[in-house]
């Protein structure tokens, strides 16, 4: 994958914190972390701002899921048995970007709304 050139911003960013590199990719790797603990296919070389973007998506996602009381314990994406299979986080697609893959996640959650909430 090509290594963008930082921006003139960020260029300037760097000069006032020295570390600022490293805390992104420190970030990023945390980020990563916690994509991949939900089940989500992530490779090491996705740009930060996608990967918080499709954090983003996911944790809307779940919020809708508890909303309507699914279990994202049960309801995850690498159960073989989920209680209810509208409340497991879609899969990405093979090559599918970040940012595509977050609006259909983002598409997903709203589908949920618009379906009554699963019975006890």
């Amino acid at each position: 994958m090509k290594k963008r050139k930082p921006s003139e911003y960020e260029q300037f960013e760097r000069t006032l914190d020295p570390h600022r590199a490293e805390e992104q990719r420190a970030a990023a790797r945390e980020t990563t972390a916690r994509l991949r603990d939900r089940g989500v296919d992530i490779s090491e070389h996705e740009a930060p701002e996608d990967l918080a973007f499709l954090l983003e998506a996911v944790e809307r996602f779940e919020t809708e899921v508890e909303s309507q009381g699914g279990d994202l314990m049960m309801d995850d994406l690498r159960s073989s048995e989920p209680d209810d299979p509208r409340y497991v986080l879609p899969a990405r697609a093979p090559h599918e970007r970040l940012r595509d893959y977050a609006e259909r996640i983002d598409a997903a959650a709203a589908r949920l709304r618009h379906h009554p909430p699963r019975p006890d």
